[in-house]
């Protein structure tokens, strides 16, 4: 069964460009566009999308309100926010009104089809950037001074997460909970953003979890405990 989207962008020029992407996909179909906030929330409101596409700055309403009520009311629709804009206020607000992805919008074709597929699986798609703000604004305040200050690998730790990973990978583990970028972690170690990468698709093999936001709760609710 096809994924059926519902793009949400006040630039027509936009809209076509994601529809002329998307529409090559056997699993995908889209069945509406719309060019502001009110029209999205009248049109899932008429159709039920299984994801919606939306931009954050529209008129008469803008992304967040039009995500506030939609999340709400029509809680199984997945919304990717899809946004010009790296703004940690926007990021967080995405999160906290229960969008399932973020996504600028100079990114990769194929990562906007990555993250379609991701949140309709049932989980969350946020690339490394937005993680990190989320991490540092919503995760690590969370966390005690003291405990912060213990978040560093130790051999003897008992918990199943520190145990399965090497020390590199512990090392960049502590960097993920402090909201280091992957740039900011390879310039740190001499490495490329790539082993990066790599390196964190393992760990979070390893700990058996979906995303990074899970791995740095997962380590952090562990740590805690040793």
């Amino acid at each position: 069964m096809a994924i059926r989207i519902l793009l949400a962008d006040d630039h027509s020029v936009v809209r076509k460009g994601i529809r002329m992407l998307l529409e090559d996909e056997a699993d995908i179909q889209i069945v509406g566009e719309v060019a502001d906030g009110d029209e999205a929330i009248d049109q899932v409101a008429a159709i039920k999308p299984d994801v919606l596409l939306l931009d954050i700055t529209m008129p008469r309403m803008s992304g967040i309100d039009a995500l506030k009520v939609i999340s709400q009311q029509y809680p199984k629709v997945k919304t990717v926010m899809f946004s010009m804009h790296n703004n940690p206020d926007y990021i967080l607000k995405a999160v906290q009104n229960g969008a399932a992805g973020y996504l600028l919008k100079d990114t990769t074709p194929e990562e906007i089809l990555r993250a379609v597929r991701t949140v309709i699986s049932g989980e969350l798609y946020y690339p490394p950037n937005a993680s990190s703000i989320i991490i540092r604004q919503l995760v690590l305040p969370n966390v005690s001074q003291q405990k912060k200050e213990e978040l560093t690998y130790s051999p003897r730790a008992s918990s199943s997460v520190w145990n399965k990973i090497t020390s590199r990978e512990a090392q960049i583990l502590t960097c993920l909970i402090e909201g280091l970028s992957s740039p900011e972690i390879a310039e740190r170690f001499g490495i490329s953003a790539n082993t990066v990468a790599n390196q964190r698709a393992s760990i979070i093999r390893k700990a058996g979890v979906k995303n990074t936001i899970d791995l740095i709760r997962i380590a952090l609710e562990e740590k805690s405990r040793l």
